[in-house]
């Protein structure tokens, strides 16, 4: 008797999960699009170039890239909030310093959490900027 292949797993309404064109599993590549500092951030902007195949990778790219974007600006906003307070009166600028660690142990977190979700072969959708990385595909 000739042995049936095993029918890879789909994802929700998708392609085989194993389809990718960078040559990963669309769930490893979901992990990686969340490593923090700039790993993450470069490899979402390669997805979101080059993949074609995989909608999980890519909402995974995207929803990355929003998040990474969103980050940035909250540091710069604070940065430059913590400057203008220290000018006025200089002990005021260390107000904002437990805010960014709060915003910085908080991001930490949520990639934890988005890198293990995505190891899960889960599109869990951060509120607001899931729903916009969804319209990007």
């Amino acid at each position: 008797m000739a042995s049936v292949p095993p029918v890879p797993p789909t994802g929700p309404g998708g392609p085989p999960l194993g389809s990718t064109n960078l040559g990963i599993a669309p769930n490893v590549g979901g992990l990686l699009c969340y490593v923090p500092c700039c790993i993450g951030l470069v490899f979402s902007v390669v997805v979101a170039i080059v993949e074609k195949q995989s909608r999980f990778l890519r909402f995974h790219a995207f929803q990355s890239l929003l998040l990474h974007g969103a980050a940035i600006a909250l540091g710069l906003v604070l940065s430059v909030l913590q400057a203008i307070l220290a000018n006025i009166i200089p002990f005021l600028g260390l107000l904002i310093f437990p805010i960014q660690l709060a915003v910085g142990v908080g991001l930490i977190g949520m990639t934890i959490f988005l890198m293990i979700k995505a190891y899960n072969n889960e599109e869990w959708e951060i509120p607001r900027l899931g729903q916009l990385a969804r319209t990007w595909l």
